[in-house]
């Protein structure tokens, strides 16, 4: 089995903070901005960045992350450089197509806003209320890529945005005393700083207008934008231009223009001298040198008309086109300079904290941190591009269907959303509960159960999307635990009290048993994979083996020295492991009851000191448990996570930490440092840094035992970093687990390291290339197999044609068939060649199938993987088939109408 699985994406939220309703980074969120292409979509996360292809449909996580929660990013013109900025103010350089961290920075002050100039030479920050401009790093490490090149200053407050001009030698900034600032990146002669002080407010923002062609390269207006819904147009007036100069020269083109119409081009060069000098001698100077002759005037006012707050603007100068967000989560959409309202609509009823246009104008984006929703809206068709929101207070609980392709989780707003694992996206929110989703699972690929602290557990309908089926008790009580048999017709959930398992029937919802016998709370409940027993754990202590359809004598009890809190069967259903809250992990022999070892997880799971603690994190393992297990797809190893930073996969056989995960590196959540700096610890407690700047004082009380969240009455928390849920895909190809974060992913998929397997001389990819050019397929095939390198055996694949499938597959021997299949199953998902491999896979099935039989448990993660990928193309026809079904039958028709004419016309 291979270990090197890397973060994938991280879903459960598209831009926000997860998990932070009532905490200081909810008001507050990082900005959105599009690639140069205008398709790509960067959103920041915590303190990741999910990068969402909007034409194919996709997110992906870049692996680079940021110390704490990110609070600016700026990407570079050309799309190499992204700069991220946390709210500790550290800075990281990195390349965006390789997401490799070049440099790490730290700035002295606080800033707010990063913008690269147009010619990507300078990036320009918030410096408190100053502004700095700095040279654009290369690519190439270095030993201080960042070089200060100058510090601008003036504003009394502190800054909120900033604006280049389109040929960066101008830089302008708003800050939130209301007034707005324009320097010039180099020294001009006679040039001082103008100040633009017309707003009662904090200036959200402001910007250029797009220079019209023939204006002698000056910048001729900008737009100012208050959070009190006001709009000021400034106007630059040049001493060196007078109205009558302008009449003049309109009258000389207007004459040139009729001599040329009549003459043929012959006043061309009548009236050059007079009129083209000047503008032609402008043209060739910077912006920034004109503006020593320009005085700026308002010259207009406009006004919103809302009854809220400006939140969020943006502009773009090639369409003129100005977005506002409001603090009701309504949106406008002006064209300026007519100040004419294009479109307006609500799109939340929270806060607009970030907005968003591409290059052509067409996709509006927004960001609202508190409700963690992203949405990108085309306006001209009034369509939503992507609409994403997470779960409110975070995820509970999650599981994964039987084919790995969809993936349902449960959250403390008692919703669950449906996540597709290939593109990352959540297509479908179901809300029918009151209370958390305590558990969930998929009782076959088309129905999800969920239990709550409602005293409800429901059956959804994933084809109509609707809850069909209501389960409850003859006395409420709070559903903490829920399994399904492998048939799919018994129900069985656990409660916190009175200390009951209930079971119903799937099919009728009846109430079937009630099973009895645990003196504690029940942690967990899981079926047999194979046979109809159950086993439930207890707070008490003890793990009971229920056989629900002989009921003879009492249930066969394994104890424990502590609290059960987890367990899980081994795929084939001959262990079970058990987790207590004293860090060990029991394995049991399911037939006989006999303890098969233990491994003490503990000092494994010890890691970070939470901001309450009074001890470090080496003297505090005893506070460190897993509270959920699962085995890996093929039964060897232990997958393990609970409220610790880390997760640990077990060899059950050998009993040794095989490797570890730390889930997050963010430095906003409580328990990531493993020792906390003493200049922030004083008599009476910690001091919490964020905090400095309230007028409140913060309270460091410590939560209620058992409380997974912070105090829903207290103004501020700091969430702790644990993990509720851990999960292997049935594929074998990656695991997801559930953080105060969202549901992290991790897959194999993206490892393209080299792993030769029986290496020789003669085994290298020009021997490949050679076979392939002689027409020894199946060699080739067996070459770059034995090299293990994906790109070379796609390149090898698609050159076999497609007559020769059948040889090319009787020359794989049983050795390399698994490996075969998941080069398939993971090229199918990439290539366009559905019948192609479809054909492999046919081939394969009847050739070797016999063999795959007798060893099934060998080949079936590899069977699984190509189940999902054949069963994502067929998801994806269907779709597209049922779209298209109308239109076909329309062709059909008029076909059969074309047809009967010409019958009628050859037959008269």
């Amino acid at each position: 089995m291979k270990f090197n699985y890397k973060l994938h994406r991280l879903c459960g939220s598209s831009y926000g903070t997860p998990n932070a309703a009532n905490s200081a980074s909810s008001a507050e969120g990082g900005n959105i901005l599009y690639t140069s292409s205008g398709n790509v979509l960067l959103s920041p996360v915590s303190n990741r960045i999910q990068v969402i292809d909007l034409l194919s449909h996709n997110v992906r996580t870049l692996t680079c992350e940021a110390r704490s929660n990110i609070k600016t990013i700026a990407l570079s013109p050309d799309d190499r450089l992204l700069i991220i900025i946390d709210t500790e103010n550290h800075a990281m350089l990195v390349n965006f197509h390789r997401s490799v961290v070049l440099h790490r920075f730290t700035f002295k002050r606080n800033v707010r806003v990063c913008k690269f100039s147009p010619c990507g030479l300078y990036f320009a920050v918030s410096y408190g209320n100053h502004v700095q401009v700095w040279h654009s790093p290369g690519l190439r490490r270095e030993f201080a890529p960042f070089v200060l090149h100058r510090t601008y200053t003036g504003l009394g407050d502190n800054v909120v945005s900033i604006e280049w001009s389109s040929d960066s030698s101008v830089i302008m900034a708003s800050c939130r005393s209301g007034t707005v600032r324009i320097w010039t990146v180099q020294t001009v002669h006679g040039y001082e700083p103008f100040t633009l002080s017309g707003h009662k407010s904090c200036v959200v923002g402001a910007y250029f207008e797009q220079i019209p062609p023939g204006s002698g390269g000056r910048l001729r207006k900008v737009y100012t934008v208050s959070s009190d819904g006001a709009l000021a147009s400034w106007t630059c007036n040049y001493s060196d231009e007078s109205t009558v100069d302008e009449d003049k020269k309109d009258f000389m083109k207007v004459s040139n223009n009729a001599l040329n119409f009549f003459g043929a081009n012959v006043a061309n060069d009548l009236f050059s001298s007079k009129l083209g000098t000047d503008t032609q001698h402008d043209e060739h100077l910077m912006q920034a040198e004109h503006l020593p002759k320009g005085k700026w005037t308002v010259t207009a006012r406009h006004y919103f008309h809302q009854e809220t707050d400006v939140t969020a603007t943006n502009f773009s100068s090639d369409n003129n086109l100005l977005i506002v967000g409001f603090a009701s989560g309504i949106f406008g959409l002006y064209e300026l300079p007519s100040m004419s309202n294009v479109h307006t609509l609500s799109l939340s009823n929270q806060v607009i904290r970030t907005v968003a246009i591409n290059d052509t104008g067409e996709w509006l984006a927004f960001g609202c941190p508190s409700t963690q929703q992203l949405l990108v809206w085309e306006w001209r068709s009034e369509t939503y591009i992507i609409k994403q929101r997470g779960h409110a207070y975070g995820m509970r609980c999650m599981a994964y269907s039987n084919d790995g392709i969809v993936v349902a989780t449960g959250g403390e707003d008692g919703s669950i959303k449906l996540w597709n694992t290939s593109s990352g996206f959540c297509y479908c929110t179901l809300k029918s509960h009151t209370a958390p989703v305590t558990a969930c699972v998929f009782s076959n690929s088309s129905v999800v159960m969920s239990s709550s602290l409602d005293g409800t557990v429901r059956a959804h309908d994933l084809n109509r999307y609707r809850n069909f089926r209501t389960y409850t008790s003859p006395t409420p009580c709070q559903f903490t635990s829920l399994a399904v048999d492998p048939s799919g017709e018994v129900v069985v959930a656990g409660t916190m009290d009175p200390f009951h398992v209930y079971t119903w029937s799937m099919q009728t919802g009846k109430l079937l048993d009630i099973l009895s016998g645990h003196v504690g709370p029940i942690s967990e409940v899981k079926f047999h994979p194979i046979r109809g027993t159950l086993a439930s754990s207890s707070w008490d202590g003890t793990v009971k083996i229920w056989d629900l359809y002989k009921r003879e004598g009492e249930p066969e009890s394994l104890k424990h020295a502590q609290d059960v809190v987890c367990c899980a069967f081994r795929p084939d259903g001959k262990q079970l492991v058990t987790g207590t809250i004293g860090g060990l992990l029991t394995v049991w022999n399911v037939d006989d009851g006999k303890l098969i070892c233990e491994i003490d997880g503990r000092r494994d799971i010890t890691g970070g000191r939470k901001i309450n603690d009074r001890m470090t994190s080496d003297n505090n393992s005893a506070s460190r448990y897993f509270t959920s297990v699962c085995y890996s797809a093929d039964g060897s190893c232990i997958l393990a996570g609970g409220n610790s930073k880390y997760i640990c996969i077990f060899e059950v056989s050998q009993q040794i930490l095989v490797k570890k995960f730390q889930i997050s590196f963010n430095r906003s959540l409580d328990g990531i440092l493993d020792e906390l700096n003493s200049k922030n610890l004083a008599d009476g407690g910690p001091i919490d840094v964020n905090d400095a700047d309230g007028d409140d004082e913060a309270d460091y009380s410590a939560n209620l035992p058992g409380a997974r969240r912070g105090d829903d009455g207290s103004r501020k928390s700091r969430v702790e970093v644990m993990t509720a849920q851990v999960a292997f895909s049935s594929t074998g190809r990656e695991w997801a687990a559930v953080s105060n974060e969202g549901l992290h992913v991790y897959s194999l998929d993206d490892d393209m390291i080299f792993d030769p397997v029986s290496l020789t001389e003669e085994i290298t990819p020009v021997a490949v290339r050679a076979n392939i050019q002689n027409g020894n397929f199946g060699v080739a095939l067996l070459i770059s197999l034995h090299l293990n390198e994906f790109t070379l055996v796609r390149e090898v694949l698609e050159d076999i044609p497609y007559g020769s499938i059948p040889h090319v597959v009787k020359a794989i021997g049983p050795e390399h068939l698994e490996r075969l299949m998941q080069f398939l199953s993971k090229c199918m998902l990439e290539s366009p060649h559905l019948e192609f491999y479809l054909q492999f896979c046919l081939e394969m099935l009847r050739i070797h199938g016999i063999h795959m039989e007798k060893h099934r448990s060998t080949f079936m993660r590899a069977l699984r993987s190509m189940h999902r990928s054949v069963q994502i193309h067929h998801d994806e026809l269907k779709r597209l088939c049922d779209d298209n079904r109308y239109a076909l039958e329309v062709v059909e028709d008029q076909t059969q109408i074309v047809l009967s004419i010409n019958a009628s016309e050859e037959t008269s």
